[in-house]
């Protein structure tokens, strides 16, 4: 089946990388990507930037040129940054803007209704969201008026998922990601969301699943395919990625 990876990471040591909380990432280049996923049947994706990027463009820039016009990137910026800078990344595929909450390297999250709303009306770019839902608190009210929002690896926490699915009764989305990271019943919680919106759900392999406890493995996706209906299981690998990123699915070869 074909796949829209909604969430990985390409570390390559070609462009700056920081150190965050004493940790700095393991390479994991373009090439290495495609390499394992050769045969996961994948014909687009989301680059997410990590905190160890923090507002670096140069990697993501050449990642993307290199993927091709089915992947989009997920960029962190400055509270201060132009607009003729945002629309430049919006012409190279950047489709949203990230706030990272759990490791930092990104904008301060009080500024976050501020510029994401700002992205949103010059460029059309969604916000996503790594944050444990359980320390979502005040922000929920905000994050439930912004115009477009994704929350990374299903809230990560159990003691979020009803959080989480209130934010998706408002129109959230969510992104099946991580699963080696979270603190929760995956399947359980993913059905939860399913329920309450079919199209909120958008699983992504989270290469090279930096920090997690346990990495990807290819099992994740056998999991999903066994556990959902075979359209859904098609919304969540396929084509809730593609409409979420504005990438048609009538225009990928698979």
């Amino acid at each position: 089946m074909t796949i829209f990876d909604a969430h990985f990471h390409i570390i390559d040591d070609a462009y700056p990388i920081y150190e965050n909380n004493g940790y700095i990432p393991p390479i994991f280049t373009v090439d290495d990507y495609l390499k394992a996923t050769k045969d996961f049947h994948i014909k687009g994706g989301a680059i997410v930037s990590g905190s160890f990027q923090k507002f670096y463009q140069g990697y993501l820039e050449h990642a993307l040129k290199k993927l091709g016009p089915n992947f989009v990137g997920v960029t962190q910026l400055p509270f201060d940054t132009k607009n003729e800078e945002i629309l430049r990344l919006d012409k190279i595929g950047v489709r949203a803007l990230r706030f990272n909450v759990k490791r930092g390297g990104s904008e301060e999250i009080s500024r976050l209704e501020t510029l994401a709303k700002r992205v949103f009306e010059l460029a059309g770019w969604h916000t996503e969201l790594y944050i444990d839902a359980k320390e979502i608190g005040e922000l929920e009210q905000v994050i439930a008026k912004l115009p477009k929002v994704s929350i990374d690896h299903l809230g990560l926490s159990q003691e979020g998922v009803p959080t989480l699915l209130r934010l998706v009764e408002k129109g959230i989305k969510v992104k099946a990601t991580g699963f080696g990271r979270v603190h929760l019943e995956v399947i359980d919680t993913m059905k939860k969301i399913i329920d309450i919106n079919s199209e909120a759900l958008m699983f992504g392999t989270d290469l090279p699943s930096t920090r997690a406890k346990r990495p990807f493995h290819a099992n994740d996706i056998e999991l999903v395919k066994q556990s959902f209906e075979q359209d859904i299981v098609e919304k969540i690998l396929y084509k809730n990625g593609c409409a979420w990123y504005g990438i048609g699915t009538e225009n990928v070869v698979r």
